[in-house]
């Protein structure tokens, strides 16, 4: 049996998920890549889902690798089996946050090194504090980032940049994150905000916040013509919808909206 390595609590649409290996600052073992992407899955299938908030419980999002536990066995997976649609495993638990329908938020304290940082790039918007210490870390044990990394920070960072980091593997700041473009924005309680902001969006109609991921996924890699044929069969969807309509209503009567999945 798996054992217990991501937590989800619901309560009024918004998913609060923790990584639950505080002991070892919820280090990336075979238990815990096959918890997140169960936890993934699971989200995937939960009726009435809004926004999702990922954070790590104790004193760090995510250490990286366990190389001890990887190196005992972990290893052994086969890298070239896409069991996630264009996915492995190990690039699932950081590629299938951005897949989700609707937002995530990721709460970002202590550090988050390695494939923790591919995690929490995988988010839609990532809340850090000043000071959490944050690498692409794979340089320093002889490997590259292969947990979808490189096909989230294309969006996010500087080429030259991201190169740097990579090659040199050192250690950075929440701070010059937020400067470099791997983070949206800093808190001093990380997990707080995110919870309000996914409160705010769990407001907002579920129709409308869906179709916006939809066009801001497909933004990083269609062209500029498909871009815009996508914008406006997402609209023509929306107008006079049942969602759209109270969305207009609400604001009209200055009223909380009553929307509906």
């Amino acid at each position: 049996m798996t054992e217990q390595r991501v937590s989800i609590e619901f309560a009024d649409g918004v998913a609060d998920v923790r990584l639950t290996r505080p002991d070892k600052m919820n280090a990336l073992d075979p238990a815990m890549f096959a918890g997140l992407a169960d936890a993934i899955q699971r989200l995937e299938g939960t009726a009435g889902l809004r926004a999702v908030v990922l954070s790590g419980e104790g004193r760090a999002f995510c250490a990286g690798l366990d190389m001890a536990s990887m190196a005992g066995g972990g290893s052994g997976l086969d890298l070239d089996a896409r069991a996630f649609g264009d996915a492995n495993l190990f690039q699932q638990v950081a590629w299938g946050w951005r897949m989700l329908p609707v937002p995530v938020i990721a709460a970002v304290h202590g550090v988050a090194f390695g494939g923790g940082l591919q995690i929490v790039s995988g988010a839609d918007i990532r809340i850090a504090e000043p000071a959490a210490r944050l690498s692409i870390m794979e340089m320093k044990w002889g490997i590259v980032p292969d947990m979808a990394g490189f096909a989230l920070w294309r969006t996010l960072v500087r080429d030259d940049v991201l190169r740097e980091l990579t090659y040199t593997a050192r250690e950075f700041s929440g701070e010059e994150a937020l400067a470099l473009g791997f983070v949206s924005r800093l808190s001093q309680d990380p997990h707080r905000d995110a919870l309000a902001l996914a409160r705010e969006i769990a407001g907002r109609s579920p129709h409308a916040i869906r179709a916006a991921k939809r066009l801001a996924n497909r933004s990083a890699e269609e062209r500029a013509a498909e871009i815009l044929a996508a914008e406006s069969a997402e609209q023509a969807q929306l107008l006079r919808s049942p969602n759209q309509i109270e969305a207009v209503m609400a604001n009209m009567q200055k009223r909380r909206p009553a929307f509906t999945d």
